[in-house]
């Protein structure tokens, strides 16, 4: 049985990706942005350990669940956990949205040495990248909290070897 460390979860939102979608919190943030939505999450010692297969029992059991976001905390300071999950997802036919303080490309980088973060990361629909700069702060960008973050589509991304970001009407 996996097990996740998590700050929490909403069964049900409509502001951290497309449609109805699951959202698990992961506890623990290096990147401690200033200005962040979830300080709550940075604390690697905070937040309470949770099953995969529980988690998925609570998807399961809502119909109008398009989708499940992992946000944080940092999903890829705990990627098997979370890949493990994303597996799971992935039966389900629902997409992954990630929400991380990395950009894509130093993700990529870091999966060099941590073959587990390319793992997770190739699971992900779409990943959410770079820390949030409250300095950019926008509320004009679906899914973004800041200008410099990017929506990128990852399977498209690893296609071409650079980062492909969404385009508006595809979001």
């Amino acid at each position: 049985m996996t097990q996740l460390k998590i700050s929490g979860i909403i069964r049900e939102s409509i502001v951290d990706g497309p449609g109805m979608r699951f959202v698990v919190f992961c506890q623990g943030c290096p990147h401690r942005c200033e200005g962040c939505h979830n300080p709550q999450t940075h604390d690697f010692e905070g937040g309470n350990y949770c099953s995969t297969e529980r988690l998925v029992e609570e998807i399961k059991k809502d119909p109008i669940i398009k989708g499940v976001t992992f946000s944080g905390g940092e999903p890829f300071c705990q990627p098997e956990a979370f890949s493990g999950l994303a597996d799971e997802v992935i039966k389900l036919g629902m997409n992954i949205y990630v929400y991380s303080g990395y950009t894509f490309e130093e993700l990529v980088e870091l999966g060099k040495t941590k073959p587990e973060v390319t793992e997770l990361l190739k699971k992900c629909d779409v990943l959410v990248d770079g820390r949030y700069e409250s300095d950019k702060r926008t509320l004009a960008l679906p899914f973004r909290g800041s200008t410099n973050q990017r929506l990128i589509d990852v399977k498209k991304s690893f296609e071409t070897g650079y980062a492909v970001e969404l385009q508006a009407d595809s979001e």
